[in-house]
């Protein structure tokens, strides 16, 4: 004779099923790292006492998938807050590499209080590649890269420009006409602000992907949390999950949300637990 199942005895083991897993993961801590792989904690990352240090330590660590795209490394500000307890030294401390040409610091449109911040040389390199396939394609007007290099990013070190001010610092080179400010438009390295027209803000060409990446990878972090018990999770476990939205690594979302104040952490005698912040 054929059994018959009751829906609701299923239901009820496969939730059992579920949360056995789920506590299993939280058990498992670097425990499933492949042979031969070294496991470092990002609790070990969350801790330091230097902000130059922090920024290399994080650029070194940026998401390989677009270290090949074009997209020179940058740090968030907010992650910077989740690596420096101290938020006004590490405002302090990025305002002097700011002025000392060591960074340059983007506004992003992903948030209000969203900067990215780049090591000069590297965005330095990204206009020179712009620079070079423009030649390539035989593109006129290619030397106002090397006016805007040469005088603009040489000589002003703030987020944003006026129109006149950005004209003024092209002349140096020569002769500016409207088609060399469309050029740097077009190319990715200034966007004008929608506020104000005859403002700018200096951008970081093909980084529209990665904003878009960004977003949805805060959104996707934060669902998975909300779906744990008490919404919280072992970093240990967390760090080393996968997203399936956001082509950055988990450490980089992370970084960014406890940053921002979307997350916590606090100490157990297991390890970090990272949970979402209800303040």
């Amino acid at each position: 004779m054929k059994k018959f199942t009751n829906p609701e005895t299923s239901a009820a083991a496969a939730g059992g099923k579920k949360r056995r897993r789920e506590e299993e993961e939280e058990e498992v801590g670097c425990s499933h790292v492949a042979n031969g792989d070294q496991c470092f904690s990002l609790q070990d990352e969350l801790a330091f006492s230097d902000t130059s240090v922090a920024l290399r330590m994080m650029r070194a660590q940026f998401p390989r998938v677009y270290q090949a795209a074009s997209v020179p490394p940058f740090i968030l500000q907010s992650q910077l807050y989740s690596s420096v307890n101290d938020r006004t030294q590490v405002d302090r401390e990025l305002e002097g590499l700011r002025r000392d040409k060591v960074v340059r610091v983007f506004k992003l449109n992903t948030g209000q209080d969203d900067h990215a911040i780049i090591f000069l040389d590297d965005y330095l390199n990204q206009v020179d590649r712009i620079a070079k396939r423009m030649e390539d394609k035989n593109q006129s007007d290619s030397e106002i890269f090397k006016w805007f290099k040469e005088h603009v990013l040489d000589s002003k070190i703030e987020p944003n420009i006026s129109h006149d001010e950005l004209g003024t610092l092209l002349s140096l080179g020569g002769k500016v006409e409207d088609a060399h400010i469309t050029l740097l438009i077009n190319a990715g390295l200034l966007t004008r602000q929608l506020i104000d027209p005859n403002m700018y803000w200096f951008s970081i060409p093909s980084i529209g992907k990665l904003c878009k990446a960004l977003l949805q990878g805060r959104k996707e972090l934060l669902s998975l949390l909300k779906r744990r018990r008490h919404k919280e999770m072992f970093l240990a476990v967390l760090e080393k999950k996968r997203l399936r939205y956001s082509p950055l690594d988990m450490r980089f979302h992370i970084r960014d949300l406890i940053g921002s104040r979307h997350l916590k952490t606090f100490q157990t005698t297991s390890g970090l637990v990272v949970r979402i912040s209800t303040d």
